[in-house]
């Protein structure tokens, strides 16, 4: 984003998108955007019902509340004042250089564990081997007894954790009492809403049993999760530039679009793509070259055509809902975007067209190769 583009998150928007958030992850609800519809239809409903309650009896002014009447407001409006260290974090300004990475000493076996914990977690898919390493590094260890009280609702957030082993649970307040939402055993992670949010925790969480937590400290989190996140949309937002069917993307379409993509590496022939293979999703290259092949007579691969960086390939099995039409290898190392199925039926809407109109060009080439019309829709 430009500096001129910069703007403040409204508190009133950062409190929805919480609450969303939370509902969202103690729900895990299947359908992600048909869940956010029926919440925000909910919220609608109930500022609707206020709105016709308080055209018959006159609010008092909301800035004639005093500090003391602010408390008492429910959690989950009351995010109007910032804690005093709950500081802003601008992924433009930080300087590489400023700190030297965190390094907590692990074994290898921690290490490895830690790892396999960590890959599963959303946050970090985007991140590179390099950014995981550091991940892993600035994790150190908190081992809790039962009862502990690992983070409490309200308080501001100082870590992210990622539980090694232990019961650990998760209790929201509800009407002046504690709500058990959700129980962790031995696996999972919690603790990152304060920290990417910039709020107040939102739940309490404390240890069930005897257990020990990775933990990350929260400047480390933010420059790591939320930095990484910068640079990969800045590193996408340009490789968006070189891709011509994606012009007809509006702005905010071209954002959503870098958010979703997630980089893969491949070395010299190696299978990015199987012909007949059930599709996953599109690549847009980033870096290096591709092969692209078909099996022709004597089940003899045939070479296509060679794609680089700023082409894409493996949209035309979800244009046509077919299992792949050919087979993709990697030439010397590549580095790819890849977009899966939902997300590019989600945000491709727009570029549908030109990559139907782009099937009659492959259709050619094979003619022109097979020496015989080969129609896209009958591959198998």
């Amino acid at each position: 984003m430009s500096r001129q583009g910069k703007f403040k998150v409204p508190d009133e928007f950062r409190s929805i998108v919480l609450d969303l958030t939370v509902k969202y992850l103690m729900e895990q609800p299947k359908d992600v955007i048909e869940f956010a519809l029926q919440h925000f239809s909910k919220l609608k409903a109930e500022r609707d019902q206020k709105a016709a309650a308080a055209a018959t009896s006159k609010p008092p002014p909301e800035e004639n509340l005093s500090d003391d009447d602010e408390d008492d407001l429910p959690p989950k409006y009351n995010y109007r004042r910032k804690s005093v260290f709950a500081e802003a974090y601008d992924p433009e300004e930080d300087d590489d250089d400023a700190a030297a990475p965190l390094i907590y000493p692990k074994s290898d076996e921690q290490r490895q564990k830690l790892a396999e914990n960590v890959k599963n977690i959303l946050l970090f898919r985007s991140l590179d081997q390099e950014q995981m390493n550091d991940v892993l590094n600035a994790m150190f260890e908190k081992r809790v007894q039962k009862g502990d009280t690992i983070i409490k609702q309200g308080d501001d957030g100082d870590n992210f954790y990622v539980i090694e082993s232990g019961t650990f649970e998760a209790y929201i307040k509800v009407e002046g009492a504690d709500k058990l939402i959700h129980t962790y055993h031995g696996s999972g992670s919690f603790g990152e809403l304060a920290l990417l949010y910039n709020m107040p925790r939102a739940a309490t969480i404390i240890a069930g049993s005897i257990g020990s937590l990775w933990a990350m400290d929260r400047q480390t989190f933010r420059r790591i999760v939320l930095k990484s996140a910068f640079k990969k949309r800045k590193m996408y937002e340009a490789l968006i530039d070189c891709v011509p069917m994606l012009k007809a993307l509006q702005p905010y379409e071209r954002m959503n679009l870098a958010d979703a993509l997630v980089p893969k590496s491949y070395s010299d022939g190696e299978c990015i793509i199987r012909q007949y293979d059930a599709a996953d999703g599109m690549y847009f290259v980033e870096n290096g070259q591709v092969q692209i092949s078909m099996l022709g007579d004597h089940n003899k691969e045939v070479p296509i055509k060679t794609v680089g960086k700023g082409d894409y390939f493996g949209e035309l099995a979800l244009v046509t809902h077919r299992p792949r039409a050919a087979s993709v290898y990697a030439i010397g190392p590549v580095k790819v975007a890849f977009l899966d199925v939902e997300a590019f039926e989600r945000l491709l809407g727009p570029c549908m067209e030109i990559m139907k109109r782009n099937i009659d060009d492959y259709e050619s080439q094979l003619e022109k190769i097979f020496g015989a019309k080969i129609n896209m829709d009958d591959v198998r």
